[in-house]
């Protein structure tokens, strides 16, 4: 297995630039898409309560009933208030979940949640792409961060080679994953009951710190996870 220090990143070393790069969603098109979709969503949902009431049989048929007893225009206008404020809501919470990435020539820091992780640049051997997902990995193959972004892929590359960091555009360490099915063997002590909890906390939304705190446990017994849908895969972290 190719070590992560050696990965080629395809794309030319330069020297480090100096100047720090601040890579960020944009909040207000992240919002502003939201509240269309919210309000285009309420704008027709009169129309869907009219076409369920005209089945012979049809699920929420009382709903459906007392929101066409509105009156027009009230009703449209009121579905699209409504919708537009739900996604104002989703937008909003959307952006809260997105991150941000500061590159310097002698840090790195990742931005989610009110919450901000810095790795110094000895710290980090090679960034990667793992799908939607960006993973910051250290020289011994321990997993520093894995966080969903958003950001242009090809221009979060850029920025992290002119500050001199590797990139590759896939985990060196991919093949290295297993499956994980309860008594797996190969696991330190105690892996495969943290995994059997973040199996379960992940089928929940509301548990998803759970699941975050439950990697980080693992990580801290040198177990590296990633998802695929329901499906967790692991690998051993330490390379040295």
């Amino acid at each position: 297995m190719e070590d992560a220090r050696n990965v080629q990143t395809g794309k030319k070393q330069v020297p480090p630039t100096g100047k720090d790069t601040e890579l960020a969603e944009s909040a207000w098109v992240i919002t502003l898409f939201c509240v269309a979709c919210g309000a285009g969503i309420g704008a027709v949902l009169p129309l869907l309560a009219r076409l369920l009431l005209k089945l012979p049989w049809a699920p929420l048929e009382g709903p459906a009933e007392l929101l066409t007893s509105i009156p027009e225009p009230a009703l449209t206008l009121g579905t699209v208030a409504v919708g537009a404020l739900g996604g104002l809501l989703l937008g909003l919470t959307a952006v809260h979940e997105s991150l941000s990435v500061r590159v310097c020539d002698t840090h790195l820091a990742l931005t989610i949640r009110d919450s901000t992780q810095e790795f110094i640049r000895e710290e980090i051997a090679v960034l990667c792409r793992d799908g939607k997902q960006l993973v910051v990995l250290a020289p011994d193959g321990m997993e520093l961060a894995r966080e969903h972004c958003g950001l242009p892929w090809p221009r979060l590359a850029e920025a992290l080679v002119e500050h001199g960091y590797r990139w590759a555009e896939e985990d060196p360490y991919r093949a290295e994953f297993r499956r994980w099915v309860p008594s797996t063997p190969g696991l330190p002590e105690g892996a495969d009951a943290l995994l059997r909890a973040r199996a379960q906390a992940r089928k929940s939304d509301d548990d998803a710190e759970d699941a975050r705190e439950l990697r980080r446990e693992l990580l801290r017994l040198g177990v590296v996870v990633r998802d695929e849908e329901k499906r967790q895969y692991w690998r051993l972290a330490r390379h040295n």
